[in-house]
């Protein structure tokens, strides 16, 4: 039998690399510009390996009662690791993913197909634009999981885009956003104050190291129009391998301090990351 070997691959926004992982025999790393992006077991799609995408799934497992349905809206696609665990813990999941790079989803429909029958519709469009087109009210969960390479884009991290989360969600639904970044946290808490300023209740899920300042990070973002309640997801953080805090209340608003909204006009990437905090060989 032969070994898998790397696919190396430029696409429309840099150079993507899929790398086998010797221990699991069809698991796979996406990485883009040395950038992990998703990492994909075809036999066992609810294997996460990414701590980060963990704690999205524990979202994804406390937005309603085990195994039903939810209607999902994906900004960001990657290899497409959340919406295979959606798929197979909530069968009968209506799931959209946007994703902008056409010579991604080429190169992972090629080597790492999703199964037929799964409720997964793929978009070839910009996130932004997509979900401003979004049907008011339409989505129980939406994920912001966009990176050009290691940064957020602008256009992303505004209040205009904010209040298009918050259109797009459901009374009771979740704006889950994986965020990156470090010590003073400007971006982070311009993020928290654009969400503020739509959304009725925030919490944030981090290793309690990166939120101390004492390393750049992922942090996610959690909105709502309804109250979250932050123990069951607190429950489940906690007996992750690395275990993550979730902060709510008046955590939150202590963090968030004096940052006001930024606008489209004012927004920027989300800041670049130290080298080496992501990156791989």
């Amino acid at each position: 039998m032969n070994e898998p070997i790397p696919v190396i691959r430029d696409t429309d926004h840099g150079t993507a690399r899929l790398l086998p992982d010797v221990d699991r025999a069809r698991a796979w790393l996406l990485t883009v510009d040395g950038a992990p992006q998703s990492y994909v077991d075809l036999d066992d799609p609810a294997h996460l390996e990414f701590e980060y995408v963990r704690r999205l799934a524990h979202v994804v497992d406390g937005a309603a009662e085990p195994g039903a349905p939810l209607d999902v809206l994906h900004l960001g696609g990657g290899a497409m690791t959340l919406p295979r665990y959606v798929a197979v813990t909530r069968p009968g999941s209506r799931q959209d993913v946007v994703e902008v790079d056409r010579g991604l989803l080429r190169l992972v429909r090629e080597h790492l197909p999703l199964p037929g029958g799964g409720g997964v519709t793929v978009h070839a469009a910009d996130a932004r634009e997509r979900l401003e087109a979004s049907a008011p009210a339409s989505a129980d969960l939406l994920i912001g999981d966009v990176f050009g390479g290691s940064r957020v884009p602008a256009h992303l991290t505004s209040l205009e885009y904010a209040r298009a989360a918050g259109r797009a969600l459901r009374p009771h639904g979740i704006y889950a956003a994986n965020l990156a970044d470090g010590t003073p946290f400007a971006f982070l808490r311009s993020q928290l104050a654009n969400a503020a300023a739509v959304f009725a209740d925030l919490a944030l899920i981090a290793e309690p190291a990166v939120l101390r300042g004492r390393r750049f990070g992922n942090v996610v973002l959690l909105a709502s129009h309804a109250p979250i309640d932050p123990a069951p997801l607190t429950r489940r953080c906690a007996a992750d391998a690395f275990p993550a805090r979730v902060s709510h209340g008046e955590a939150v608003t202590r963090f968030l301090g004096a940052a006001r909204p930024v606008g489209d006009a004012d927004a920027v990437a989300s800041p670049r990351p130290p080298d080496g905090a992501f990156s791989v060989g």
